[in-house]
């Protein structure tokens, strides 16, 4: 009986450990007052017209690309980071850091009020989703490990979500 009930409680212990996963969920914080940005909406159909199959991959069906074989992860230009979807400015190139981890990072988002967050249970982890809040792409996660002297957060965004636009020389 009690290696039974021994047994029991190790399966229902995986079991819940397999159901919620290992949480690594952030907290991001939200501007007050921030403006309200209006959401673009297309079907499938539209999205697969205007973005490449890796593109479409990653920010509508919730993909991940290779590391250090993406088309940011080592880039050293000024700019803008913007939505590939929809243009929407996402990133600047003044808060990004080589995190090693082979993906683009930044420590904080262009304006806090373009991006949205969501928990994300899929490969038994429980982590923070990063989305463009006008048109819901899919852009990466957010986890609590970036560096400490600025907010402490690393935004890990997947190249195939961006669109990289140089800043103009004054």
């Amino acid at each position: 009986m009690s290696k039974y009930v021994i047994f029991l409680g190790i399966g229902l212990g995986l079991a819940a450990l397999a159901a919620y996963g290992v949480d690594q969920r952030v907290s991001v914080p939200k501007k007050k007052g921030a403006k309200v940005i209006e959401k673009i909406k297309k079907t499938d159909e539209e999205w697969r017209k205007i973005l490449t199959e890796e593109q479409y991959r990653v920010t509508r069906q919730h993909g991940t690309e290779p590391a250090f074989r993406n088309e940011y992860w080592n880039n050293k230009k000024d700019g803008i980071y913007r939505c590939v979807c929809c243009g929407l400015e996402l990133f600047d190139s003044r808060a990004k850091y080589d995190s090693g981890t082979g993906w683009p990072s930044f420590w904080e988002p262009f304006d806090q009020a373009h991006i949205g967050t969501t928990t994300d249970r899929s490969f038994g982890m429980i982590r923070t989703e990063v989305h463009c809040i006008r048109c819901d792409a899919h852009l990466g996660h957010v986890f609590d490990d970036g560096p400490r002297d600025k907010t402490g957060l690393r935004y890990c965004i997947n190249s195939a979500a961006l669109k990289f636009e140089p800043r103009e020389k004054k």
